[in-house]
């Protein structure tokens, strides 16, 4: 029988206020809604199509948002994609796909697509319980890009997931100023070659890397660095954004960055 921790409870409700289920089967919608109440979700709202999925999201901004994988009319990868580059309050929100196709593509395809966790059908109420304390009570750093928008994939908690880990940092905590230098400048240097393809996306990403960097500088007493970010958020704030524009700021972010990486490397080994 599943029993809760009435304290874990209790931290998880703020984010329970409101909940979305798409599913496009009734009755596992149904049974979704009816566990969800048990652990005391006080607003379920339900559709099965991800148009009208959408609509009902940007009218309801839940806190946590489950989706099938598929149906005739829904895509549970695409509708999460669609969440992620949207303008909606609730673009960051987590999102839990339950479905019954638990095969190696389709949890990568969910990792990908900026889901936070995977259950397969049928599951327990405490394999539920689990996805959902992950994502209410643990948060993964949130990765804003041009390709990949959502929480970091490198820390999928996924209970399906078995795959070899592929980073050094990978379940061993990371994070780190030098490894959030790294990324945010390889984010910084996509941004830029793909600014064309989507400007609105890339200056979102873009803007969201300068304010990690910029906190990181003011922790780390980084002036060099914190200047180089100071000169693109201005630039960005202009409003008059361009790819030539971008690359001289960026390009010397990313320049400080390195810099800031190597003295690092340097000090320790000293």
């Amino acid at each position: 029988m599943f029993a809760a921790n009435a304290r874990t409870m209790s931290r998880m409700e703020p984010a329970l206020r409101r909940v979305v289920i798409v599913d496009p089967n009734p009755s596992s919608a149904r049974l979704l809604s009816d566990i969800m109440k048990g652990m005391g979700a006080r607003e379920i709202y339900s559709e099965s199509d991800e148009e009208r999925a959408l609509e009902l999201l940007r009218d309801v901004e839940p806190g946590v948002i489950f989706t099938e994988r598929s149906g005739d009319t829904l895509n549970g990868e695409t509708l999460a994609r669609r969440i992620r580059r949207s303008g909606m309050s609730c673009r960051m929100s987590p999102i839990i796909m339950v479905t019954s196709e638990a095969t190696a593509a389709a949890i990568k395809g969910a990792r990908d697509a900026g889901i936070h966790e995977f259950l397969r059908k049928p599951f327990t109420t405490g394999d539920l319980f689990k996805r959902v304390e992950n994502v209410t009570l643990k948060p993964r750093p949130w990765i804003e890009a041009v390709g990949y928008v959502g929480p970091d994939r490198r820390r999928f908690n996924s209970g399906e997931y078995s795959g070899a880990r592929k980073r050094r940092s990978d379940g061993a905590g990371g994070g780190g100023p030098a490894e959030i230098r790294d990324q945010a400048s390889r984010i910084l240097v996509s941004a830029l070659s793909q600014f064309e393809q989507d400007p609105s996306q890339a200056t979102r990403a873009i803007r969201q890397q300068a304010e990690t960097l910029n906190g990181l500088a003011i922790k780390t007493a980084d002036a060099r660095l914190a200047m180089a970010v100071a000169t693109l958020q201005a630039y960005v704030a202009s409003g008059q954004v361009t790819k030539a524009g971008l690359a001289q700021p960026i390009g010397t972010v990313v320049t400080a960055a390195r810099a800031a990486n190597e003295a690092a490397l340097v000090a320790r080994a000293s």
